[in-house]
């Protein structure tokens, strides 16, 4: 399935902490330097910081870093731990006098899930997962499930979420190479996956609203790294969950506060303008992952990360347009299969608040 550092020069580092009322941590995206980058936010409830920064009209095109962490707005604090790892390390949009780092954030809610309200994520948290991400390799393994910014993750509040992360390889699109797309994504979602054939275990909260949906058709020529031939069909299989549905959720503030958080990055060249609209076209893979998606109670947010090293084709208008539409396509796709791995990859907890069950099964 791949990983979001397939993309060249993309790092990742991730902190957590569990026991004592703890169930949070923090992911943080590391690009290379001169990594352009833009965010589109479709969910009701967000808790983001710098996102602004990143619309294409505003004076900054670089992204120094991006970070997702759990505490919900409380937990953006981390941001300002990483901003303080990329000064020390001289990276920022350049000002007199030193720099000024361009470090956006995005947070689920998870408080009190560990059992401690007052237990989320902090300064110290963003700049030890920033560290940990530099001292990375390229091309490193990703930690999946119950970690980072998906350690106190859930489905439904009643499932265990989690981070995953996917990649996808396209070739056809530049002369230069191949163009690579990933993503990481923290499943903490209001909805529930999608089951085989169509079915879909009813809401905890709403089992006469929500109604079953058919699986889209994803058929793409899109494949995944190391892969001779198209590697997404028409299905997919979700994993039947390990057990069923309790008649009430577990009590974690009474309110469904939600979030997925998605970073794509890609290694193709692309300016501010079109990292938004890619950002906007992969919260479609949200929606093919999840039901319900992009409700007033998520804060559903996509980040897109273009590192620069491979020129899209754009020897023509329709060339340009082309290319675009098939990167944006793969965004979608990447982001369901990131989804389906974070789903797989989380592990059952028992805390103070509750059993959050795991999903089970193998996703194609």
């Amino acid at each position: 399935m791949g990983a979001i550092t397939d993309v060249t020069g993309i790092r990742v580092g991730q902190v957590q902490k569990s026991g004592d009322g703890w169930l949070s941590g923090v992911t943080v995206v590391l690009p290379p330097p001169g990594t352009v980058g833009s965010v589109h936010v479709q969910g009701g409830g967000p808790g983001t910081h710098e996102t602004d920064a990143l619309e294409p009209t505003t004076l900054t095109s670089f992204v120094d870093a991006v970070v997702l962490t759990g505490g919900s707005a409380y937990g953006l604090v981390a941001a300002h731990g990483a901003q303080r790892w990329c000064e020390e390390n001289g990276r920022g949009f350049e000002v007199p006098g030193g720099v000024v780092p361009i470090v956006p954030a995005a947070s689920i809610f998870d408080l009190g899930r560990g059992g401690d309200f007052q237990a989320r994520p902090d300064q110290a948290m963003g700049y030890e997962a920033t560290a940990v991400a530099f001292t990375r390799r390229d091309g490193h393994d990703v930690e999946r499930g119950n970690v980072g910014a998906g350690t106190g993750a859930a489905m439904a509040r009643t499932y265990k979420g989690g981070v995953g992360t996917a990649s996808i390889t396209l070739d056809g699109i530049s002369a230069e190479g191949t163009v690579v797309v990933g993503a990481i994504v923290v499943v903490n979602a209001l909805g529930l996956p999608f089951l085989p054939e169509g079915r879909q275990e009813p809401h905890p909260s709403a089992r006469s609203v929500v109604p079953p949906l058919s699986p889209p058709n994803l058929a793409s020529p899109a494949r995944e790294p190391g892969e001779s031939g198209p590697t997404l069909d028409a299905g997919f299989r979700v994993p039947e969950p390990a057990a069923q549905v309790p008649d009430s959720p577990p009590d974690v503030g009474g309110k469904q506060l939600n979030t997925t958080l998605v970073v794509v990055a890609t290694n193709a060249v692309l300016d501010k303008a079109e990292c938004k609209r890619t950002a906007s076209a992969a919260h479609a893979g949200i929606a093919r992952a999840l039901n319900p998606s992009h409700t007033l109670a998520d804060g559903d947010t996509v980040f897109t990360l273009a590192t620069g090293a491979v020129q899209l084709d754009r020897s023509s208008t329709e060339a340009r347009m082309l290319s675009l539409i098939k990167l944006q396509s793969a965004a979608a796709d990447v982001v369901r299969l990131a989804i389906m791995d974070g789903v797989t990859r989380a592990e059952s907890v028992s805390t103070p608040a509750g059993e959050f069950a795991a999903f089970r099964g193998t996703v194609r």
